[in-house]
Order: structure tokens, then C-alpha cells, then sequence
């Protein structure tokens, strides 16, 4: 019996904190709205969940290199998911917040990222965003998702203008990809 009760409140300790990071982690960033409407915050936080490891996770999050048809090799989460950077980041500093967060959800973290077979070890950091969340960059740039690549492999975000400046996917030696995908249709790329 004290073994089940020490189990039980092992499991509810860690749905609790999972719920309350989740909480937390809302991307509002500096813009000074209470918040945005519920079906754009449950968006970005199924998002985020996918790529934070949960509580009792011993495995830490990885950036792996996929070879991409049209882009070649360029670098994903460890569920295969793009990783973009943005043109308006300043090094290790993120200028997308709020609604921008929402459409490019950060690449967050709980524990150091480790770097999958392919990428330089080195290049591969985190950084603290507004909110206090740690951010995966790789050579100094933060890295997003985009919320309209639902599948691994796609790479619809590539080359976009939106929030101020361009989105591309990065290769392996930190640089960004600039031609286009090709991948308009939504399927995948590899």
C-alpha cells in the first residue's frame, strides 16, 4: 500500500508540474495583451508540448539532420518536425513574440538539446526568451516550428515573409537554406 501511495503521488507531482510549465509557457512575449483568443493559445501550446520532453523524461531533446528532396540536408527536431530561423533574430536573442509565437512556435527546451548525428555539438545552445524560456539556437540562431507543418518532412514555412522579415531552414554548418522548397502542397519533403 505505501508503495502505491508513493507511485501515486510520484504520477500526480509530475502532471502537476507538466500542467503548471504548460501554463506558463504561453509566448505572450512583451506585447502587452492579456491574451490571445483560447484556440490560438491551445495551438501554441500543443506545439510546444511536442518538442518539451515531459517531467519524468530522462531523454533530452535532440536536433537531428534530415536530407530534405528539394533542400538537401538541413536540420529537424527529433520527431522530424523543420527547425527555422528568422531573419529578424538578433544573435542568441528572439524578436518573435505574442501572435508571431503563435504562427512560429519556439523550439523550448527543459534540459540541454543534444545534437543528433551531423551537426556540430558546438553550435548547438539554448538561449533565455522573454518569458523566460529556453530556446534551442544553433550558431546563434533561435529555432521555431511553423504551426501550418503538421507532418514530419515539411518544410512549408520555407522562405515566407511574415512578422517582419523571412524564415528559412537551416543546414547543418548553421546556414540558412535560401531556395525555395517546393513543398506548397503540404506533403513531405524526405
Amino acid at each position: 500500500m505505501r508503495r502505491h501511495t508513493r507511485t501515486v503521488t510520484a504520477l500526480a507531482s509530475a502532471l502537476l508540474l507538466a500542467a503548471a510549465a504548460a501554463g506558463c509557457s504561453d509566448g505572450g512575449g512583451d506585447n502587452g495583451s492579456a491574451s490571445d483568443s483560447d484556440t490560438d493559445t491551445n495551438h501554441a501550446d500543443s506545439r510546444e508540448a511536442e518538442v518539451v520532453p515531459a517531467v519524468s523524461s530522462s531523454a533530452a531533446p535532440t536536433v537531428d539532420v534530415k536530407n530534405n528532396s528539394s533542400l538537401g540536408k538541413m536540420l529537424v527536431d527529433n520527431k522530424g518536425m523543420s527547425l527555422y530561423e528568422f531573419d529578424k533574430d538578433t544573435k542568441n536573442k528572439s524578436m518573435c513574440n505574442g501572435a508571431c509565437a503563435q504562427q512560429w512556435p519556439p523550439f523550448t527546451v527543459k534540459s540541454k538539446p543534444a545534437a543528433g548525428s551531423g551537426l556540430k555539438a558546438n553550435l548547438l545552445k539554448t538561449t533565455k526568451r522573454d518569458d523566460g524560456s529556453m530556446q534551442v539556437t544553433y550558431n546563434g540562431r533561435p529555432l521555431y516550428h511553423f504551426a501550418d507543418d503538421t507532418k514530419a518532412g515539411q518544410t512549408n514555412g520555407q522562405g515566407l515573409n511574415a512578422f517582419g522579415a523571412k524564415w528559412y531552414v537551416m543546414d547543418p554548418a548553421g546556414k540558412k537554406i535560401t531556395k525555395n522548397s517546393g513543398n506548397s502542397s503540404g506533403g513531405g519533403g524526405y
